[in-house]
């Protein structure tokens, strides 16, 4: 069966989703992206309030034009209490689409669907693909290892395949793409398009620290490093000095206390909020402490652009 592609499932020029990334996505990033003809999307916890969201929303509908579509990303586990309220602001304000992350999307997808919303979501294997494709997902995000942050552990070319031979839903690739060529890839693999992240944090629009941006050019994708000191999760840093000398992996202490049932559950909550503190801190200044989540892709990145010129880079 002939699968829909993602131009024409979200009426855009090109087969390209700005991909939502916590701390850095903003409007000013998706309009740019509208402009050029591609999709943006913007995790919903960026914004702390339900007022901020809806604001959100309103200047990008104000803003979108033809070829553009602009959609949220959903946390949809437990960990984000904020989930039911963001699920009925995106749904009363008829957002494009919803990516949904980290837990069951059957709500947002029989909610989303009640509004006319598309939904895709985020998958790393073949067994969450077919639970998605059951709940009547429009499209999978194929998360491979070449992602940046919380990325999957298969590659491109068999995670692309698997899913297009086991499942109706047409995949759209994320991670490994930096230049058109990787695009080509891609689609070549059978994807109907792809989910770019990284290559947009050193954008002009972007409102993370100038070092953070600095950083994306500076260094290449031989210096991106799985650690799993952020959330107890392993997730794609840049190799800094001082992620260099903290290390990668967890303490033995930490380790001791992951392998107790009573208290896996506290210590990772404790772990990802000291992470994700971290995380945020290192995003909006520069300190001695810099933990800065990026992919390979950023091998890429040579200057710190407008995002209108690095989409020109990505499509021709």
């Amino acid at each position: 069966m002939e699968k829909q592609n993602l131009t024409d499932l979200l009426g855009i020029k090109h087969p390209i989703i700005m991909a939502p990334m916590f701390l850095v996505s903003n409007t000013a990033m998706v309009i740019e992206g509208m402009k050029a003809g591609v999709a943006g999307c913007i995790p919903a916890l960026n914004y702390r309030t339900i007022e901020e969201l809806k604001a959100a929303i309103n200047e990008l509908k104000a803003a979108k034009v033809e070829g553009g579509s602009f959609g949220f990303n959903l946390i949809v586990n437990k960990s984000n209490i904020k989930y039911r309220e963001q699920l009925k602001t995106l749904c009363e304000e008829k957002v494009d689409f919803i990516i949904t992350s980290l837990g069951s999307p059957e709500e947002t997808i029989r909610e989303a669907h009640k509004a006319g919303i598309k939904v895709f979501c985020d998958v790393t294997d073949l067994s969450f693909a077919k639970k998605v494709e059951s709940l009547k997902a429009d499209a999978l995000i194929a998360v491979n290892n070449q992602a940046g942050g919380h990325r999957g552990n298969i590659a491109p070319e068999e995670l692309i395949r698997l899913l297009n031979e086991q499942t109706t839903l047409p995949v759209i690739s994320a991670g490994g793409v930096g230049c058109k060529a990787d695009i080509d890839t891609m689609m070549s693999y059978g994807a109907i398009g792809v989910s770019v992240g990284s290559l947009f944090i050193p954008s002009v629009e972007s409102n993370v620290s100038q070092e953070y941006k600095q950083a994306c050019v500076d260094y290449g994708g031989n210096d991106i490093v799985m650690t799993e000191k952020i959330s107890g999760t392993p997730c794609t840093v840049i190799n800094t000095p001082y992620v260099k000398k903290i290390g990668t992996k967890l303490s033995w202490f930490e380790k001791l206390i992951n392998k107790n049932k009573k208290l896996k559950k506290w210590a990772k909550l404790i772990r990802f909020m000291i992470g994700n503190n971290a995380v945020t801190k290192a995003a909006t200044e520069a300190t001695y402490k810099t933990v800065w989540v990026a992919g390979p892709s950023i091998e890429y990145s040579k200057a710190i652009l407008p995002v209108k010129n690095i989409i020109d880079n990505l499509i021709h």
